[in-house]
């Protein structure tokens, strides 16, 4: 029987569907027969209560299950002959005027929409390479050194430099009035790794052991303290003990106290590249997947579902609220986090997860077996005992189906850069693996 499905606004559809009320009707009574015999009754032996009191007590019960179901299936079989792919979540309700011997019922819902991707041929894209030169592995190696490095203290006419570890007392003000934070004794920190404010280590480079200074500090007005942000404190800071670094040696022993397999300084250098090379060729995909997935939501048109995008501002409000848990805030359940400020991200989550899927039906993209384990395995070559990581993925399907959904991701990636017109470009390492810091603490 041909299904009459009607539009009503963009992706959203009407269908009447009907139950035959004989059909419900006997699946309750198989149902309370069925019950009749286990049920536990005051005042009935087990498997004697009569049926009349079986249906008095959970009649309503059964009916509401039954009626479900079959309603629930009319819905998929209907949805399965019309040959609709629906979004989200039915909203059905009773319908006036049925047949005799019959419920109606209307059912409204949302499909998923007609993804239209315009002419790859004529999206431009930059990808970029990087290479791990010599360079690298030496501030690799500098790293490694650092931290490993031992203090010893300085003589007491020797100024504080660089890379030393000194600890002070400070005291700020603002317009004469001490503020939250801006007062410590023996707090220490390394000079020329912006762990303070620049204006701070500016002030301690030079002192010697007990000298003192004043300065004044201005805070950025992105500063993480909003009660001083944007403001300009006094400080007072004492140098009360100075510690200069001592860096190892790279030696063969010092390849050996790292756990190289081949412990020399030539074994560590080659482990270091192959450990940049694996995190420049995961980071590489990461930039230039974004670049593709921007690329492809500039050449894409869709209507997008509305119980798609309110389940997706669902998830980003509970994953916010999460994170305030871990962040120890208490009544996070009752905390007012206004869902709209989700919506942006929400849109572009479901448009983009729409769009992908399309490229992956029609281009046949799906993960292959070799290429999840093959992924699998380069996560795990990073860690000591990579066998037992491969094992801890294979162990659980949903670690599994986020590894597919990278390599999906990626093979999306290839394709479209193979379409799309490239612009190559190479860039430093220390441009792809900088990140922003900040923070009189940086």
């Amino acid at each position: 029987m041909a299904v009459n499905v009607e539009v009503l606004e963009k992706l959203e559809r009407k269908i009447t569907l009907n139950v035959a009320v004989s059909d419900i009707q006997g699946e309750i009574e198989k149902r309370l027969k069925r019950l009749a015999k286990s049920v536990k009754m005051d005042g009935f032996r087990p498997g004697k209560v009569p049926l009349s009191v079986v249906a008095q007590r959970y009649g309503s019960s059964v009916q509401y299950e039954v009626l479900n179901e079959r309603v629930g299936e009319a819905f998929n079989q209907a949805v399965n002959e019309a040959e609709l792919r629906v979004a989200g979540q039915p909203s059905i309700s009773e319908k006036d005027g049925a047949a005799e011997g019959f419920l109606d019922f209307e059912a409204v819902f949302e499909v998923f929409p007609q993804v239209q991707i315009a002419d790859l041929s004529d999206l431009e894209i930059e990808r970029v390479s990087v290479d791990v030169d010599d360079a690298a592995i030496d501030r690799t190696l500098d790293i490694l050194r650092k931290q490993r490095r031992t203090f010893a203290l300085r003589g007491k006419d020797e100024p504080v430099q660089d890379g030393d570890r000194v600890t002070v007392d400070f005291e700020g003000k603002i317009d004469g009035d001490p503020f939250e934070g801006g007062k410590a004794e023996d707090f220490a920190f390394l000079v020329g790794e912006g762990q303070m404010l620049k204006e701070f280590e500016d002030a301690v480079r030079g002192l010697k052991l007990d000298e003192s200074k004043t300065f004044p500090l201005a805070f950025p007005e992105d500063y993480h303290g909003k009660e001083v942000a944007g403001k300009t404190a006094d400080f007072l800071v004492t140098v009360k003990k100075i510690e200069a670094a001592n860096l190892p040696e790279i030696t063969d022993e010092f390849a050996k106290s790292l756990g190289v397999d081949a412990a020399t300084v030539e074994g560590l250098r080659e482990d270091i590249r192959n450990n940049l090379e694996r995190e420049v060729k995961f980071r590489v995909q990461a930039r230039n997947k974004q670049a593709v997935l921007n690329g492809l939501l500039d050449k894409s048109e869709l209507d997008l579902p509305k119980a798609s995008v309110q389940s997706e501002i669902a998830r980003l409000e509970e994953g916010a609220r999460e994170e305030l848990r871990q962040r120890g805030i208490k009544d996070v359940g009752n905390s007012p986090i206004p869902a709209e400020i989700f919506r942006p991200q929400a849109e572009r989550r479901v448009r983009l997860g729409l769009v992908v899927a399309e490229l992956v039906r029609a281009n046949e993209l799906q993960a292959k077996p070799e290429q999840v384990r093959t992924h699998v395995q380069e996560l795990a070559s990073s860690y000591e005992q990579p066998e037992d990581v491969v094992k801890w993925y294979f162990s659980d399907p949903q670690r599994l189906q986020d590894v597919e959904a990278v390599v999906i991701e990626n093979n999306v990636t290839e394709f479209v850069l193979g379409q799309a017109k490239t612009v190559e470009k190479t860039i430093s390492f220390e441009e792809l693996m900088s990140s922003q810091g900040g923070g009189v603490v940086a």
